[in-house]
């Protein structure tokens, strides 16, 4: 009988591990493949963000710099995508699938995705924050001639000291982003799988149905988590000074809108469209190859 049990317990190990690999792989090529493609979108919402310009006002600003320095900062994402994709979506597989092998038999339920995907969020925002905090530096134009790249960016954080390098460096920002990388990873996988299914339901192929689920998924999470973003690139592009607390940092960037919804939303429509595409086509390659993988095993 506790041969039995052993057998039982080294074969779930086993199947957790092939579970995250797989789940892993799939997700971190297709974040990769999508990262390549909209990245001019994110560099114009991010220049909309810091700047609180339209977007004719950060295309003129980026033409000037030149297209040598168009894909300034493309390596960071580039890697944090990819990275991305292993954890969040490897991570949530495995939470959900431990979460629903202890949960007395149910289906995965709604609460139980949440759980998983504030987990993988929670995780991901840990591992990701510096990789996030380098690159919109590097995007910011007034840091062109001090901080010029990635070295003289870690130095400066590592010039710091005691727990300042982290604080000061390389999670600077770091609340807002476990708010909203948290959030918004509950909010998506507690909602793809039952939007794709109800297109399937309805007639469309398993592709479009994944595509639009990403989508709409998107569309929904950008508008709630915005203005999260807005205070975050805000927020890590700050480089030395002070360390404004949370509420401080808040008050700053509403002030600096001149205490006006819409102008902490601008660049928000760039941002739907960026999402509607890396999220569509991540949904729908991860599907596809997540389907591929299982069943070769």
């Amino acid at each position: 009988m506790q041969d039995r049990s052993n057998r039982q317990g080294l074969d779930r190990g086993v199947g957790l591990v092939d579970l995250f690999r797989n789940s892993s792989f799939s997700g971190a090529a297709s974040s990769l493949v999508t990262t390549l493609i909209t990245f001019p979108i994110y560099k114009t919402t991010f220049r909309q963000q810091l700047h609180a310009l339209v977007i004719r006002e950060a295309l003129k600003q980026l033409y000037k710099e030149g297209p040598l320095k168009f894909y300034r900062g493309v390596l960071p994402p580039m890697l944090a995508k990819t990275v991305q994709g292993t954890v969040l979506f490897g991570t949530y597989e495995t939470a959900l699938h431990w979460l629903s092998s202890r949960s007395d038999g149910r289906s995965q339920s709604i609460l139980l995705c949440c759980i998983s995907g504030f987990f993988s969020g929670t995780i991901e925002a840990l591992i990701l924050a510096p990789f996030e905090r380098v690159q919109n530096i590097l995007q910011d134009s007034r840091k062109d001639s001090k901080l010029p790249n990635v070295r003289r960016i870690l130095q400066q954080f590592n010039s710091c000291s005691g727990y300042q390098v982290l604080t000061n460096g390389y999670y600077r920002g770091f609340l807002p982003t476990v708010l909203r990388n948290g959030v918004g990873s509950a909010m998506f996988f507690s909602s793809k799988d039952p939007i794709r299914d109800h297109l399937t339901q309805r007639g469309l192929s398993a592709h479009v149905s994944s595509f639009v689920s990403g989508s709409v998924n998107s569309i929904v999470i950008s508008l709630l988590l915005y203005p999260l973003s807005v205070l975050i690139v805000n927020m890590q592009s700050q480089v030395g000074g002070e360390v404004r607390n949370l509420k401080d940092s808040i008050t700053a960037v509403w002030r600096s809108r001149q205490s006006r919804v819409h102008l902490i939303y601008r660049g928000v429509l760039l941002v739907i469209l960026r999402s509607c595409i890396t999220w569509g086509l991540t949904t729908t390659m991860y599907e596809s190859m997540k389907g591929k993988s299982f069943k070769s095993d």
